[in-house]
């Protein structure tokens, strides 16, 4: 990432992370902001500034450290070092509102943030799971603060507990030879590529996306993969069909030993519809309303028979080329 401009409150530069980011990104522009949840410059720009927008970085201290209890994957949600992306996906959760939620925001006091997910294992009764990554891709932002070698080189110090985060992105090589210990759990995103090339703009491939996997696997990492968001676009039968055959051609007999799926239908919103129709006028349409209905104010989901019809398939797909291997959760 090269930004033109840098948003960033005054607090983040007395942290060595800040010092080190300023130092990177020097030839930009660096606006002070009193909030890195309201910046006002941005929050006036229109739909169709979305994608430059996303060229944008703020940097910022993050003060809110709260645990939210997770049923799915893990015992906690955990805010970490980032929150936003660079990449565009269409259907992004967090484009909740777009001139708030999308670009990058750097948070600069990882060493706090860490030590309370560190203590909190260490003092519980059980091994507890923290997942890191439900507000950024930590793959995407490593390459540029080396958050994430940090992260897992010191909770692998830890005795207890586990952290965990998604991805979308193949540049894992710097995770590969650190020692982690088994702590550190790394989901890989898939979907077939034509999905990837058409909804999940600025993200890394299947075919580099699988090569990073067994990447991964080899260095002693355990694997998910989560089949996700699911798109039922006209032809989503075959795609996921094919989706699931390059994964058992694909995958090492070291992944597909014990690699375990989460599958998750996508959710839309009113939101999207409008960002994406003027920020990528030639874009697929993801919203169908034959498929679609509401569920509360201004989102959609898949329809009860079109899910059931969906998960049925995905399931039978599933365990015909992974039999031994546990879904996790369907949603």
């Amino acid at each position: 990432m090269n930004p033109d401009k840098v948003y960033y409150e005054v607090a983040a530069l007395d942290y060595p992370l800040g010092k080190m980011l300023l130092e990177k990104f020097k030839n930009a522009r660096w606006i002070k902001i009193e909030n890195h949840n309201n910046i006002p410059e941005l929050r006036q720009n229109p739909n169709c500034e979305f994608a430059r927008m996303k060229q944008n970085l703020v940097i910022g201290v993050r003060k809110t450290h709260k645990f939210v209890p997770n049923n799915k994957i893990s015992d906690f949600l955990v805010p970490y070092t980032s929150s936003g992306c660079s990449a565009m996906c269409l259907y992004c959760y967090l484009v909740c509102n777009y001139n708030k939620c999308s670009y990058l925001r750097l948070f600069v006091n990882r060493e706090q943030m860490l030590y309370k997910i560190m203590k909190t294992a260490s003092e519980a009764e059980r091994d507890l799971t923290f997942e890191i990554g439900s507000n950024s891709d930590l793959v995407l932002e490593n390459t540029i603060t080396g958050n994430l070698e940090w992260t897992i080189e010191n909770f692998g110090k830890n005795d207890k507990g586990y952290i965990t985060f998604p991805t979308k992105f193949d540049m894992v090589d710097p995770l590969l030879n650190i020692p982690h210990r088994g702590r550190t759990i790394i989901r890989m995103s898939v979907n077939p590529q034509e999905i990837i090339r058409k909804v999940e703009f600025g993200t890394s491939s299947l075919a580099n996306r699988l090569k990073a996997v067994n990447k991964l696997k080899e260095a002693g990492y355990k694997i998910g993969l989560l089949v996700a968001p699911v798109v039922l676009v006209d032809n989503w039968e075959v795609l996921y069909k094919e989706l699931f055959e390059i994964l058992y051609d694909t995958l090492s007999e070291k992944v597909k030993s014990d690699v375990f799926f989460e599958i998750i239908f996508m959710t839309y919103s009113y939101v999207h519809r409008m960002i994406n129709a003027e920020a990528f006028p030639n874009a697929i349409d993801l919203y169908d309303k034959e498929k679609m209905t509401g569920r509360g104010l201004g989102k959609y989901t898949y329809k009860q028979t079109e899910r059931e019809k969906g998960e049925d398939f995905l399931r039978t797909e599933l365990n015909r080329y992974f039999p031994g291997n546990k879904i996790v959760y369907v949603v």
